[in-house]
């Protein structure tokens, strides 16, 4: 009786998986800085081995947690609180690059004969963008990618309507369509970067530009696995309509990439070109 449970939250078992996940990123940033630095790329390469693996095992482990029960009503709010705080964390990461976009293109910098340096000057008196940098089309693939991510959009939505109605052929269906969508978004933005005609460095037009829409490349290919996962799961029955925590949260994570797009799409490719 001393040990019987009288409440409706998880108390988790000793873990190693925390303590691996800081060794994991340690090793993987410390061998980032040595591959920069064209010392060697192998310990970069093992931290991200690394860190795939804690990945895969904790949430491994969360998964079954969820079969044997632990995850009751208030563990699932705390859950979906979690995820959502993530979230707001990453509205934050791209802020960062949106400010710095912005902030050079109403104040474009200019040369300083001087100093052989760039200086911040006033709108009308630099140009953006830089001289030289012949910018994308954003009727062309732009616009192309903006409806195929609405368009996953909708059919992430489908699924997750599916889902609840306990619908399991037009969620499946629902997920296949997302998955290939957000493939196909990934494969589309390759192609335009492997067309730019400015490059990465040297110019802070390409800086930003890259850095923004690469990071928002590297969520649509990690959501993209997200569903992935989701469709693999569906299709072995691990959803109900009354517990799906984890579609959930790929649903939202892929709204919210969704989301970021668009501004990306009217701040970058519009307003900034």
């Amino acid at each position: 009786m001393a040990h019987e449970k009288r409440h409706d939250y998880h108390i988790i078992d000793p873990s190693l998986w925390p303590f691996l996940g800081a060794v994991a990123a340690f090793t993987m940033l410390v061998g980032s800085v040595l591959m920069f630095h064209d010392v060697t790329p192998w310990i970069a390469v093992i931290g991200l081995i690394m860190v795939l693996y804690t990945m895969y095992a904790w949430w491994s482990d969360v998964i079954a947690e969820a079969h044997v029960g632990d995850h009751t009503p208030v563990v699932r709010i705390g859950l979906r609180m979690g995820f959502i705080l993530f979230i707001m964390s990453e509205v934050m990461f791209f802020s960062a690059w949106f400010w710095t976009f912005f902030k050079h293109a109403i104040f474009p910098p200019i040369p300083d004969i001087s100093t052989l340096t760039m200086i911040t000057a006033d709108a009308a008196d630099g140009v953006w963008p830089p001289e030289g940098i012949v910018t994308f089309d954003a009727w062309d693939l732009p616009l192309i990618n903006t409806l195929i991510l609405l368009l996953s959009g909708c059919t992430v939505t489908w699924a997750h309507h599916a889902l609840i109605e306990g619908k399991r052929s037009s969620l499946l269906w629902g997920l296949i369509l997302t998955v290939g969508l957000g493939a196909t978004f990934t494969i589309f933005q390759a192609y335009e970067y492997s067309h730019a005609e400015f490059p990465f460095s040297g110019n802070i037009y390409g800086a930003s530009f890259f850095m923004a829409t690469g990071f928002h490349g590297f969520h649509v290919l990690v959501g993209t696995i997200f569903l992935a996962v989701c469709l693999l799961r569906s299709s072995r029955g691990h959803f109900t309509p009354q517990q799906h925590i984890g579609f959930e949260a790929a649903a939202w994570y892929w709204h919210f990439v969704d989301v970021v797009w668009l501004f990306l799409f009217a701040g970058i490719y519009i307003w900034g070109g």
